[in-house]
């Protein structure tokens, strides 16, 4: 670290650079905003995933299960058969999310769906 001397008795401490992803990352983290940040990237890759989001009514997750309540029983069938690949997109979509923190111990990745 440098430090350079201006006029004005004003000090200031370089540091090296570092990206804005992993000082996001950072700040979320210890202002305890993961667990919410991450509910909400997986409702968002369930939406992308399964294309069902303008029929999806509920979402809920606890405990790597997303809960999904839909309104039409024939969405809801054919969405069942899916839940296997659904659940590898998902996690792939989260992946690749800089805003999905996959450290996170209380809301990871997608387990198992419930469709309801």
């Amino acid at each position: 670290m440098a430090t350079q001397r201006f006029p004005g008795h004003i000090h200031i401490t370089r540091k090296e650079p570092q990206p804005m992803e992993s000082l996001l990352g950072r700040c979320i983290r210890s202002m305890g905003l993961t667990p919410g940040i991450n509910t909400r990237r997986i409702f968002a890759a369930w939406d992308e995933a399964s294309g069902a989001g303008p029929f999806t009514l509920n979402r809920f997750f606890r405990s790597g299960t997303l809960y999904i309540t839909v309104r039409s029983s024939v969405i809801r069938s054919q969405l069942y058969f899916q839940r296997d690949l659904l659940i590898e997109k998902i996690n792939t979509i989260l992946r690749t999310d800089a805003m999905f923190d996959p450290t996170s111990q209380t809301v990871g990745f997608v387990k198992n769906i419930v469709l309801k």
